[in-house]
């Protein structure tokens, strides 16, 4: 029978019940003494009553306690650790995101993974849509010798998205010093791409490591074909792949996709279809965000969405590629391989940067993006502006601060448009 089920060794249920009994019988000889002593005065029998009664109610707090605790941790994922009202509270906190709004955040790179750790704290409704064109480092050798879509950049949101606990985030990330065949890799790029040779299908392999993160919203490849960048640069030269693009470090006048027929995966149309707000950067201007807006599927599923489309510029230059571009530079060049009606709103990072700083990033080719904001304004896009900045090692977005603005500008644009 299923009741006596409860009673099989190693269940650890038993000796709850055994106490929670106990609790109660020390409640129902309180009560019959206090039955029996009603017409006595006894100080002595008061005080012993009041201590048996208090024991029993605690036996009975800790039993029913412990037994809630067994089928929460029966019921809920493995990394769920800690004091139950911990849990419990984690458990709402992640209930309450669920009503939060339903954001897009299109990129790759640091950016995006960045982004995200942000967006997480605000909502649960989240949509990470990564490029694939990375062909550098473990992601470009498992690209070439797996065959598989390059796994870095997807594994990095993931780990950014993930609730699981420190240790599985850390394991995530590891890269192997030694070994050979395995210097360089990391364990989640490897993870991923054996799930996606068992499963033999890598959008499957991304939803079974997501379990495995527990992490919060999806993370989605822009395709699920193998597609390459194409960089044509300002003297005329051409060449293909990312990694290449980027070390040539010369300024680029147009990026493209090979083949430039690929399509989109599917459920990322479907997610920005029914976003509320859809975030683009920071990262890349030609490696990280233009990959994705280049597939025509998701272009005009962006062009298409009632969303708030919002593009995070980045703080500071990039050698070659964009050395000497300004805000509106960068938002131009996306207008420019897309459309015009892509972006609502820009957000430029008003903080000062230390002259020390300024100085290690002029030695690398790099220098602080200028806030032509005026420019802008005139071509008819709205404008976000803060300080967000963190300065303490390379130049970076505080991803919390900078969601919040978004979000309250947001907000505010949605009231307007309700109006």
């Amino acid at each position: 029978m299923q009741f006596f089920k409860w009673f099989y060794p190693g269940i650890g249920i038993k000796r709850w019940i055994v106490l929670c009994i106990t609790g109660l019988s020390f409640i129902v000889v309180v009560a019959l003494l206090t039955v029996k002593t009603m017409s006595k005065s006894s100080v002595l029998l008061a005080s012993f009553a009041t201590a048996m009664l208090i024991f029993g109610i605690f036996l009975i707090y800790t039993s029913i306690k412990n037994m809630v605790r067994i089928f929460v941790r029966a019921l809920m994922p493995l990394h769920n650790e800690g004091p139950l009202v911990d849990i419990v509270y984690h458990k709402r906190q992640i209930e309450s995101l669920l009503r939060g709004p339903r954001i897009v955040a299109i990129g790759g790179g640091t950016g995006l993974s960045t982004m995200l750790s942000g967006i997480k704290l605000f909502t649960s409704n989240i949509t990470a849509i990564v490029t694939v064109t990375d062909t550098g480092g473990s992601s470009g050798r498992l690209r070439d010798e797996m065959d598989v879509l390059p796994p870095g950049d997807i594994r990095n949101c993931l780990v950014a998205l993930a609730d699981a606990g420190s240790l599985i985030q850390d394991l995530f990330q590891y890269r192997f010093e030694v070994g050979e065949g395995l210097k360089g890799h990391s364990f989640g790029n490897l993870f991923i791409t054996a799930l996606s040779m068992v499963t033999g299908d890598f959008e499957k392999a991304i939803a079974e490591s997501s379990k495995v993160l527990a992490i919060r919203g999806r993370v989605l490849p822009s395709t699920l074909q193998k597609v390459t960048l194409v960089g044509e640069f300002m003297d005329g030269t051409s060449v293909e792949g990312e990694t290449n693009i980027t070390d040539m470090k010369k300024p680029l006048r147009n990026i493209s996709l090979k083949p430039d027929d690929c399509r989109a995966c599917q459920e990322a149309i479907d997610a920005i279809a029914i976003a509320d707000l859809i975030i683009m950067g920071p990262g890349s201007l030609y490696t990280s965000i233009l990959p994705n807006l280049l597939i025509k599927d998701i272009r005009d599923a962006v062009l298409n969405s009632d969303a708030f489309k919002v593009y995070i510029c980045n703080a500071m230059t990039q050698p070659g590629e964009t050395t000497g571009m300004s805000a509106w530079d960068h938002l131009r060049v996306i207008l420019e391989h897309t459309d015009p009606r892509i972006v609502d709103a820009c957000f430029v990072d008003t903080a000062p940067i230390s002259a020390a700083v300024l100085e290690r990033y002029r030695e690398m080719g790099a220098g602080p993006v200028s806030q032509d904001l005026e420019k802008i304004k005139e071509k008819g896009y709205q404008i976000i502006r803060g300080d967000v900045l963190k300065a303490d090692g390379p130049v970076r977005h505080d991803s919390e601060r900078l969601v919040k603005l978004v979000l309250d500008h947001y907000a505010k644009h949605s009231r307007k448009v309700k109006d």
